[in-house]
């Protein structure tokens, strides 16, 4: 089942590395995609989101506009340190990323945007299958 709204399972974005006060990170998590976090230029560009506990996640999709390249990792600690990379994908400017990350469990997860087609992107909803 794809989570639409990852509020709903306690999930926090923890750290981003920037942020628009029209656009803030606590959209990307909110489950609508009409509303979205919005880089401030630059790249890379990150932001992790923290589970409430340790979460099975078979699949992660992301929604996004003007990313080029991005990676996943994640974690199972308690502190956002010692991530583990799990997949990258790139080359689609209005995208959903789709990465399968086989049932693993995570209690962080950490979005690297790398590149974009612009210097500003956008991520309008991640949601996670379990």
């Amino acid at each position: 089942m794809i989570d639409s709204s990852l509020t709903s399972l306690g999930a926090k974005v923890v750290v981003a590395t920037s942020s628009d006060e029209n656009h803030p990170p606590e959209n990307i998590i909110d489950g609508n995609t009409t509303t979205f976090w919005m880089s401030t230029g630059m790249f890379p560009q990150e932001f992790i989101i923290c589970f409430a506990e340790p979460t099975m996640i078979s699949a992660v999709t992301v929604d996004s506009f003007n990313v080029k390249h991005l990676k996943i990792e994640k974690n199972t600690s308690q502190n956002a340190s010692n991530f583990a990379f799990v997949g990258e994908k790139g080359e689609d400017a209005i995208c959903m990323y789709l990465l399968h990350l086989n049932g693993s469990s995570a209690t962080h997860l950490r979005f690297i945007i790398t590149s974009g087609y612009d210097h500003f992107v956008s991520v309008h909803r991640v949601s996670v299958q379990n």
